[in-house]
């Protein structure tokens, strides 16, 4: 992607001083719904007011949306409110239908950045729009498919570009309902810097009190905005109950909400994070020197095993090591979930180096 500044100006001409904000229910359900959550959030810092229209739903017999009625809703909520409009599109269809209703904001949603051949007939209906539309990144952890979306809807000469972080499918229970790994999106920022980049906190969560937490983390990842599930009567919604917040709600996480400056000015801010810095490079120099001896240990532990004709995975081994390191990172600050990703990927790569040795001819 060449001359991938074009992509920012849209977000450049709302002339923010704060976060850009897309907020609204998760489902229009009626048109009372629409106006009355559109019209408590129409003085706040919201710019694009959401709802879903159309509802992807893993099993048949859920509600899935109501469906082309709903963008009437929309085109008179944006009438009454002034505020832009977006909403969610899976399909060709879908694209034309809220291009006729003249929406203000499309994305692609998870399960359908999965879908190449989906995302690349969404790119061809809206070939060319001055649109702004956005993709989700893909169910799974998968850098190359997200970025593939948004080649394939920049080839289509689409300028206002910009991609949403909803978090990633897991099989593990944590204490999300999408885990934020948040090296992905990171790559995807220091690879594009002027790809906008929101934050979807209501799905990487899955839990309103969570809203809060996750959202300040991205600002301090230098995110460029957020959209938030909001309804007036969460309890009762439609869809996603548990993740919506009431616009009150959400105008106090903006009240909360800290703004980080993108560097220091002082010469006492740039010392300190020299010095501070230089320390980092020594740690990370000895954590490699560390890992090296470490998969040295794992070689030899792979050729005791070829000699006495031993299997390379010891579950019992494994789990003992896993319930230690857990403990023992407790004590020293770190959280349950990265040590099990960290020791994961480390036991991975030493079932990797006793492999080869006991392939090895």
């Amino acid at each position: 992607m060449e001359n991938k500044k074009e992509m920012r100006n849209w977000l450049n001409e709302f002339n923010l001083t704060h976060p850009f904000v897309i907020a609204g229910p998760c489902s229009a359900e009626t048109e009372e719904q629409v106006l009355k959550i559109a019209h408590a959030l129409k003085d706040s810092d919201v710019s694009v007011f959401r709802a879903g229209i159309w509802k992807p739903r893993t099993r048949p017999g859920g509600f899935e949306g109501v469906g082309e009625i709903g963008l009437k809703w929309l085109k008179k909520a944006k009438a009454e409110t002034g505020l832009l409009m977006g909403t969610e599109v899976a399909t060709a269809a879908h694209c034309k239908l809220a291009l006729e209703a003249d929406i203000d904001v499309l994305w692609v949603g998870a399960r359908t950045t999965a879908n190449p051949f989906a995302v690349q007939e969404i790119a061809d209906t809206l070939k060319g729009t001055d649109k702004i539309v956005l993709i989700k990144n893909p169910v799974n952890p998968d850098m190359a498919l997200w970025l593939g979306g948004v080649e394939r809807l920049y080839a289509a000469g689409i300028k206002k570009l910009g991609v949403i972080h909803r978090g990633f499918s897991t099989y593990e229970k944590t204490k999300y309902r999408n885990i934020p790994e948040w090296q992905i999106p990171i790559e995807l920022q220091n690879k594009f810097p002027d790809l906008p980049l929101l934050i979807d906190p209501s799905h990487i969560t899955g839990n309103r009190d969570m809203i809060l937490e996750v959202t300040q983390q991205a600002l301090d990842l230098n995110y460029d905005g957020m959209i938030i599930e909001t309804h007036n009567d969460p309890d009762n919604a439609w869809s996603d109950a548990a993740q919506q917040v009431t616009p009150d709600a959400l105008k106090q996480i903006f009240k909360d909400l800290k703004i980080r400056k993108v560097s220091g000015d002082t010469p006492d801010f740039d010392n300190k994070m020299t010095k501070l810095r230089a320390n980092i490079d020594v740690l990370d120099a000895n954590l490699l020197d560390l890992l090296g001896k470490r998969m040295k240990v794992a070689d030899e532990i792979g050729q005791v095993k070829k000699e006495n004709n031993v299997a390379v995975l010891q579950n019992n081994r494994w789990n003992e090591i896993q319930a230690k390191m857990i403990a023992e990172g407790a004590k020293k600050g770190l959280t349950e979930e990265f040590i099990v990703r960290l020791f994961k990927d480390i036991h991975q790569e030493s079932i990797g180096h006793q492999e080869k040795i006991l392939n090895k001819l």
